[in-house]
Order: structure tokens, then C-alpha cells, then sequence
């Protein structure tokens, strides 16, 4: 069993949001002492381990608490899905705004040294141990499971509109 301050510890957090998870009702200790203090044992820890997997990325203390408490109303794909399209969005409205940065500064180079180009994205696979094949692959898989994001994908990497058609025509 360990006490709010332990547990805090074991997860790199701190007391305080170990007490604010209880407040919102997403952890209860499994019992108090007679002096007050909580105790937590293995189900509390497995518990908190999903609310702070969560909470990192980025879920809502209400959507985890929907989960913990309502497993059939949402499901964690959902709810995950959900948070990936929220972060999609912003990711997509701070390109935005750094390309209307770039615009004021009239200085395109800064974009392009922030972004993942063509060559790097190559560099990485590659560092990965992807050869041709693996990575013609890759493009063909993505392309049958999520077309349009294969093609947001690729404008995203700064390639010319004729060599994304061909790359999207091997599949």
C-alpha cells in the first residue's frame, strides 16, 4: 500500500494532482487510516497508470473520467480518435500560423528549416533500416488504408504535385 505521496512519486507527479484525480472522482484510495491519510494499493496504481498514459496524451480529465467510470458510454478509440483529430487540428493551425509568420518576416528559408523535407523524411526511414522496397511498401499500405492523409503526408514533406501522383500511383 502506499500513501498519496508515494504514489505521486512513483509517477512523477504531484501530490496535489494526485488530489485533484480524487476531487474529479477519477481515483479513490482503496481505504483511509483513522489519522486521514490514503492509502493506495495495485488496482489504484494500475488506475492512476491509465489516467497519466492518458492525461499525456492530452485527454481531457472529463473524457478519462468517462472511461473510468462509464466504460460503455465511449470507447478509448473513440475517445483517443477523438483527441488525435483535436491535435490534427491544432497541429494544422499552427502550420497556419507559422507560415503566416514566415510571410511578415519574408523569410520562407525559416519554414523550411523547421519542417520535415522530402530528404530527411528518406534520412530517417532509412536510419530506421528501411531500403526501397520497404519504403515503397510503406506508401503503398498507407496509401489503401488512409488515401487522403497519404496525400497530406506528402504535401506536408514539400514534394511537387507530379512526384506525389506517382508516388501515390504504386498501389
Amino acid at each position: 500500500m502506499l500513501t498519496v505521496t508515494q504514489l505521486a512519486k512513483k509517477f512523477n507527479i504531484s501530490r496535489a494532482t494526485l488530489l485533484y484525480y480524487e476531487r474529479e472522482g477519477l481515483l479513490m484510495p482503496a481505504f483511509r487510516s483513522d489519522n486521514g491519510y490514503r492509502w493506495y494499493g495495485d488496482k489504484e496504481f494500475l488506475q492512476l497508470e491509465s489516467i497519466v498514459a492518458y492525461r499525456s496524451y492530452g485527454v481531457s480529465v472529463a473524457s478519462i473520467y468517462s472511461l473510468v467510470t462509464q466504460p460503455d458510454s465511449r470507447s478509448q478509440a473513440q475517445i483517443l480518435n477523438d483527441q488525435f483529430n483535436v491535435l490534427e487540428q491544432e497541429i494544422t493551425k499552427l502550420r497556419k500560423q507559422q507560415k503566416a509568420i514566415v510571410t511578415l518576416l519574408q523569410e520562407p528559408t525559416l519554414l523550411e528549416e523547421k519542417m520535415v523535407s522530402k530528404k530527411r523524411w528518406v534520412e530517417i526511414m532509412q536510419a530506421a533500416g528501411f531500403d526501397e522496397k520497404d519504403m515503397r511498401n510503406w506508401h503503398i499500405k498507407f496509401e489503401s488504408m488512409e488515401p487522403e492523409e497519404h496525400q497530406k503526408f506528402l504535401e506536408s514533406l514539400g514534394i511537387e504535385e507530379t512526384e506525389i501522383k506517382s508516388i501515390r500511383d504504386l498501389s
